[in-house]
Order: structure tokens, then C-alpha cells, then sequence
């Protein structure tokens, strides 16, 4: 199924779709099928996980419904599932006061895990804003993603990017008051 005929945005609501997102080999199983259906071997090739592996964390993310089968064939009298993708986003619940946001900790490992020598852009801002420049700040990140994830083509190495536009907690001072 090409990316284009997928629903936009998957929501994730039940605590069995979170578990399944939150687990790191997953959330790189799922980064694997983004652009291309794939098989188990192809996955656990990609991810560089034992056959079994990637068979056991590809079911559970078939069961919380975030990829499915999208096409079979007949091999030497057994049946190849490709799997893809439900959605072309994935949409987690907020984490609530104090949670940590689970795609967060997953960029920053799949950072820690990229080549040391490969190209990379990391940047921290601290910013004052209104909160019409917040937001106006938010839908221009969210656009330039959109823009670019339509250029996106499947020949190509992935190329993972990440925001995070947020109010940090406020800075209390020794007796509790905010500074």
C-alpha cells in the first residue's frame, strides 16, 4: 500500500497500543516500514534482530492495530506476509505532568546510535515568545515537517527529524516560589 493512500494519523488511546510503541525495538520496527511494506526477514535484517525477534515484537505491533498486513505471497508453499504501516503518523496521548514523552527518549537513543561521523544538526534554542508566536512557531515547524516528508523518497537513507516546542516547568527558587 503506497504512503499516500494511508489514513494521515494514527491515535494512539489504549494502553496496549502504548506499550507497543514505547518499546525502542518497535518504535525502530515501525521506522523500518515507514516508506516500503516489509516482510519479517526484511525487518529483522533491518533492524538487526534474530528472526524470532522481529516476529515476536512485529505481533504485538499487528495486535495494537499500528501495522498490518498489507500484501501476501506464495513461497515454496508458505505464506509471506508483507507488514506496513497503519497510518503515516502516529499520534501518543499527552504524558502528563512529569512524563517523560516516550518519542522523545526514542530520538534521542536512535541519536546516540547514529554513526558518531555522519552529518548531523542538533540545535537547543531557549526563546521567549508571545503566545501568538508560540503557536505560530509550532504550525511552521509542523509545515515544514509536512513539506518535506512529501519529498521523501523510499531509494533514499532515512533521515529522522525531531521538535520539541514546549513551556519549560518553572524555576522555583529555595523557598518555593517561582522565580
Amino acid at each position: 500500500m503506497p504512503t499516500d493512500e494511508l489514513p494521515e494519523t494514527f491515535h494512539v488511546t489504549t494502553d496496549e497500543q502504548l506499550r507497543a510503541v514505547s518499546n525502542l525495538t518497535r518504535h525502530r520496527i515501525m521506522a523500518a516500514l515507514r516508506f516500503e511494506p516489509a516482510t519479517i526477514t526484511q525487518i529483522a535484517e533491518r533492524v538487526g534482530l534474530a528472526k524470532g525477534s522481529s516476529s515476536y515484537h512485529v505481533r504485538l505491533l499487528e495486535r495494537a492495530g499500528l501495522i498490518k498486513v498489507v500484501r501476501t505471497r506464495k513461497v515454496r508453499g508458505v505464506t509471506e506476509r508483507y507488514y506496513a504501516m497503519a497510518a503515516r503518523s502516529v499520534e501518543l496521548p499527552d504524558p502528563g505532568e512529569g512524563g517523560p514523552d516516550v518519542l522523545m527518549r526514542h530520538a534521542v537513543a536512535d541519536l546516540e546510535a547514529s554513526p558518531a561521523d555522519g552529518e548531523r544538526h542538533v540545535r537547543m534554542a531557549h526563546l521567549r515568545l508571545t503566545d501568538e508566536q508560540f503557536a505560530e512557531l509550532g504550525a511552521r515547524l509542523n509545515a515544514l515537517a509536512d513539506e518535506f516528508r512529501e519529498l521523501s523518497d523510499p531509494a533514499l537513507p532515512d533521515t529522522s527529524l525531531v521538535f520539541a516546542l514546549f513551556h519549560p516547568a518553572p524555576v522555583r527558587n529555595s523557598e518555593g516560589e517561582i522565580k
